[in-house]
């Protein structure tokens, strides 16, 4: 009992570590129980380092802290420790040089270990500190009595990864149509795991922030994710709604929310809320023949007569569609 206790003090315990960079020295508060990736995204708040340009020099630590997946608490690591780190900030993003992250390919987690880790204290505690720290700021007023819709860009909205002269080039087919329709009913909030300038400029290119026809409510960026801990999996970042719903309890709640991504690890937090939309690749091949978001613009409206969404199985998005279709010809 006695050690869990003092292993629980371990991971709970503030460190206050400075990192040195282009001359200057830079205050960053963590603690035991985050990762180091958690660390490069404090360290990007300060500097506008991108976490994967970053390198973290210490003596003590040798390659440990080049693992973005570690612990701190797992590092001989002390309050007042410094640091250095090398990168450079990209100030020029061009439509073929993306400046988003690598995506990985995405994984399933069970049933039981999904549960695990929503209801894991120490994932709790990470969540908790984020809603202290990043504070969402609204682009255009929440509306009372409308849904939340929460959209991810890169391979849902966007081909991040092919090359194009012209944006709209790699924009996926619908989009503006599915955003127009779907603002009846919904409050758009856009996040991505990537930084706000890239969301900012990309969304912007693609005639997004400023259309006639509807209005982003919120974008969100990589800083407002958490890194939490998976039995299987290790370490991984996730995109935790609980943030939004703590900072506008008037208006959204598990039970008028629901987000798109292609990959489902990035609502563990909230699995209930996911929908995993099918990734648009290859714009150029795929954009004749993808109508991914004519049919999800279809569920979405017929799911807003709901009063409560958390009751839904959002994989089986397809057949309700079709039952929606069956029942409107036998009337």
């Amino acid at each position: 009992m006695a050690e869990a206790a003092a292993s629980a003090a371990v991971v709970e315990e503030e460190l206050t570590l400075t990192v040195r960079w282009s001359g200057k020295e830079y205050t960053v508060r963590v603690c035991g129980d985050d990762s180091v990736a958690e660390l490069k995204r404090r360290i990007c708040e300060l500097t506008n380092v991108l976490p994967k340009r970053q390198k973290l020099l210490y003596p003590k630590l040798g390659n440990k802290i080049s693992d973005d997946s570690v612990l701190l608490s797992q590092l001989p690591l002390k309050s007042s420790l410094k640091m250095t780190m090398i990168g450079t900030v990209e100030e020029e993003i061009i439509v073929d040089q993306v400046d988003s992250p690598e995506v990985i390919d995405d994984f399933e987690l069970g049933k039981d270990e999904v549960v695990e880790i929503k209801d894991k204290e120490v994932n709790k505690q990470k969540l908790r500190r984020r809603i202290d720290q990043f504070k969402i700021e609204l682009r255009n007023p929440c509306r009372k009595g409308k849904k939340l819709l929460v959209l991810d860009i890169d391979y849902t909205l966007f081909d991040h990864r092919s090359t194009a002269e012209n944006p709209l080039e790699l924009m996926r087919p619908y989009l503006h149509e599915f955003l127009t329709a779907v603002y009846a009913e919904y409050d758009i909030i856009i996040w991505s795991a990537t930084r706000l300038k890239w969301i900012e400029l990309k969304m912007g290119q693609l005639g997004v922030l400023n259309n006639p026809n509807y209005k982003i409510t919120a974008l969100l960026d990589h800083l407002a994710m958490i890194t939490v801990q998976s039995d299987s999996r290790g370490n991984f970042d996730c995109k935790p709604l609980g943030l939004i719903w703590t900072q506008f309890p008037e208006f959204y709640s598990s039970k008028n929310t629901i987000m798109f991504d292609d990959l489902r690890r990035n609502f563990v937090m909230n699995p209930q809320n996911g929908l995993t939309i099918r990734p648009f690749k290859k714009a150029h091949s795929s954009r004749d023949s993808d109508q991914e978001l004519v049919k999800l613009t279809q569920y979405l409206l017929a799911i807003a007569e709901l009063d409560d969404l958390s009751s839904l199985d959002h994989k089986y998005w397809e057949s309700y569609n079709e039952d929606n279709a069956k029942r409107r010809r036998h009337t």
